[in-house]
């Protein structure tokens, strides 16, 4: 199998969960609009998943309704009579208001028929989240745990003034309890404070810190928990190989330096190419030294092997904190889950609409999105996760007051019910065009900053 087949495999296994995903949401979604319609008598024409301009990939009409699947993978419709929306059927319009059209019924009702969608998807990621943690449970990393300080992964974080060894206290004033936020954290904040060589240092955070990672390109965490130097390659074309280094051996030491991380590693070799040098390893347990010849840039030959939770807390380095929760119990913590989530996405989205921060550039489309997702196979938990928090963003865009969507036809029937003055249908109409022309222009620059990095300029 070569390296190409190997792409398009991941490509596809992220493709198929993604439009699962957004399958599962859309569906949901719609539901959450298709219901309430039923309930108060309104005739829905028409319910599709994806778009189907022209032709559909499968129809079939039962009752009142024709359910089908559309070839435009952008979301999905409803088609409730008598509502301007995206199919723009004005000779509908044209005549007068029948008993069973959206139009006819009571502001209060036309509110709740539109806000179904955006009500389903809190109440779907809440539900899911509840399901995770009863399933999996919760596993974290304490920072109290992280004696050492972190590892800064990335050459950014050296940039910002952060150190492999630092001890991250606070982000913004406020204590960062676990590992998995602090990278969020440090995206969306202006100061952290770490403790270094044993004395208390505040690094201020440029604004622009979203832009800088988008231009870079890279999509590495910024920092992660520091791990042992443990092989989990030899390369071929390096000399370990030939000396004996096997998959697995852990560097405890080169020559009469003490390793005790794999960041330790390279500080220890860099610029020694063609030294000889002796590897304190531990191999099943049990002590071993080796001599090699340091290759080019004083590599040791091999790529290293990150432990998982169980493998650290065996070796000591780390105690996780796991939680496991009963059904019953799972339901608030889902639902705490889930508006912290929310929480983090209304800051992030803040910083897009902040043109000092750059972070409009980082604006993705269906590749970012696919990107999300394991490559090399089907992780159910990871999937679950991310489609919960897939649906909180898709019930917050969907709640933004722009024409076209949820939220602008909630915005246009709130303003009804306040003045007691309907808006035109006319009106209606111009707001909708208006409404998709800008969802368009979105889309384009998200997919297109996706393929081509308009934002970033590369």
């Amino acid at each position: 199998m070569t390296l190409l087949d190997i792409n398009w495999q991941a490509i596809g296994l992220q493709a198929g969960q993604l439009i699962l995903s957004l399958s599962i949401l859309v569906i949901l979604h719609e539901l959450g609009h298709f219901i309430p319609a039923k309930i108060f008598k309104c005739r829905v024409e028409k319910f599709y998943l994806f778009f189907d301009p022209w032709f559909s990939l499968f129809k079939r009409k039962v009752g009142e309704t024709e359910y089908g699947v559309g070839w435009l993978p952008l979301g999905g419709y409803v088609k409730i009579a008598g509502m301007v929306d995206e199919s723009m059927d004005k000779e509908q319009l044209k005549k007068p208001a029948e008993d069973w059209e959206f139009r006819s019924k009571p502001a209060w009702q036309r509110l709740i028929i539109m806000i179904g969608g955006v009500t389903v998807n809190v109440i779907v990621a809440f539900i899911i989240y509840a399901m995770v943690l009863y399933k999996w449970g919760e596993t974290k990393l304490p920072m109290s745990e992280m004696k050492d300080g972190v590892w800064c992964v990335d050459s950014l974080a050296n940039e910002l003034g952060l150190q492999t060894g630092d001890r991250i206290l606070a982000v913004n004033g406020a204590p960062v309890k676990y590992f998995e936020d602090i990278n969020a954290e440090l995206l969306l904040g202006e100061r952290i404070t770490v403790s270094r060589n044993g004395q208390t240092q505040e690094i201020e955070l440029p604004v622009n810190l979203i832009e800088k990672l988008v231009e870079s390109g890279r999509r590495n965490p910024l920092v992660m928990p520091r791990v042992p130097a443990i092989v989990g390659e030899v390369s071929d074309t390096g000399n370990a190989k030939s000396f004996g280094l096997l998959v697995k051996d852990r560097i405890m030491g080169i020559d009469d330096q003490a390793v005790n991380y794999y960041d330790e590693v390279r500080p220890l070799t860099a610029g020694r190419e063609g030294d000889t040098v002796n590897l304190k390893l531990l191999r099943e347990g049990k002590p071993v030294s080796l001599t090699t010849v340091l290759g080019k840039n004083g590599a040791i030959g091999f790529f290293p092997a990150i432990p998982g939770t169980d493998e650290m807390e065996e070796m000591g380095l780390y105690r996780f904190e796991t939680r496991k929760f009963g059904f019953f119990e799972a339901f608030p913590a889902g639902a705490n889950k889930a508006v912290d989530k929310l929480k983090s996405y209304v800051a992030q989205f803040k910083k897009i609409l902040n043109p000092s921060t750059g972070a409009y550039k980082g604006i993705g489309g269906f590749k970012s999105m696919g990107s999300i997702f394991p490559k090399y196979g089907w992780d159910w938990e990871v999937f679950w996760n991310i489609t919960a928090f897939f649906s909180i963003v898709l019930a917050f865009m969907n709640l933004l007051p722009i024409p076209a969507l949820d939220g602008g036809h909630v915005m246009f029937t709130l303003y009804e019910m306040i003045t007691r003055r309907k808006p035109s249908e006319k009106f209606l109409e111009y707001a909708q065009i208006v409404g998709m022309i800008l969802l368009f222009g979105l889309l384009i620059y998200a997919n297109g900053n996706d393929l081509f990095g308009w934002g970033s300029g590369r």
